[in-house]
């Protein structure tokens, strides 16, 4: 039988009756990965207050995205929130440099090419061919940057926007030294989807319901077609939820497959 399902209200008095600590690190049987794309970032420093209360390390993936304040999520204005997540123990891989959605294959599998749409930088919503060593160098732009705003080497790990990939792509970024993290059926949450069809309430008994052990899961540092943030609203209670149920969160860095030492 599912676990019921509580309201957000009642899993928020909830909260101060658990302990902030994390669970001990050989202690977890039940290993979640919690994952941020960037995004607008203005939901950024309450997620951070969030994962800090609650001792959860995530992994972020980053890609320079235009913000609703500063110069974009990798430029200067944020770098400070940047190296303060390094220094919680938070894991950093890249998710392009500008955000830039896989479209089509149009090469060959000797000479890999490839259709793309940034979202951000100079090229925004324009579509155009990289190589495959062109593409490489989107995913080592952000990688390389991260490393400058965190003082801590990225894992060897992206994103591709949107999860849209092709085998050719995903081959592509593995010789250059990069392997593809995706999430898992269970594990989108929802957040880039409207809130009039999808609302918090829903979003949060669904992942209670149906997250499992083992999940990747995938979040966003704020969407800009979304009217009711999903953070910090879900994520409080949803981290909260998931502990209760007796599940520990874990960065990628300890992943099975994408770990360090894979």
């Amino acid at each position: 039988m599912p676990r019921p399902w509580r309201p957000i209200a009642i899993l928020f008095i909830a909260i101060g009756a658990h302990p902030a600590g994390a669970n001990a690190p050989n202690d977890c049987k039940k290993p979640l990965y919690l994952t941020f794309d960037t995004g607008h970032m203005e939901v950024a420093p309450l997620v951070a207050d969030v994962l800090n209360r609650h001792q959860v390390r995530v992994t972020f993936f980053a890609a320079n995205e235009r913000t609703k304040e500063g110069d974009g999520s990798l430029g200067e204005h944020w770098a400070p929130w940047w190296r303060a997540r390094a220094a919680e123990g938070h894991e950093f891989a890249s998710h392009t440099w500008d955000h830039t959605y896989w479209r089509a294959d149009v090469g060959t599998e000797q000479a890999p090419v490839f259709r793309v749409r940034p979202s951000a930088g100079p090229m925004e919503g324009q579509s155009f061919q990289l190589s495959a060593a062109e593409y490489c160098a989107e995913i080592r732009r952000a990688a390389d940057r991260l490393k400058v705003v965190t003082g801590k080497a990225p894992l060897l790990l992206f994103r591709a926007p949107g999860g849209k990939t092709s085998p050719q792509l995903i081959a592509s970024a593995q010789a250059c030294g990069f392997a593809h993290v995706g999430w898992s059926p269970a594990g989108f949450l929802g957040d880039e989807l409207p809130s009039e069809s999808a609302s918090n309430v829903a979003l949060l008994r669904k992942a209670l319901r149906d997250i499992r052990s083992g999940d990747i899961l995938l979040a966003h540092l704020g969407i800009w077609s979304r009217k009711d943030p999903w953070a910090p609203a879900v994520l409080e209670p949803l981290i909260v939820g998931l502990k209760e149920q007796g599940f520990c969160f874990r960065t990628l860095r300890e992943h099975p497959v994408y770990g360090v030492g894979r």
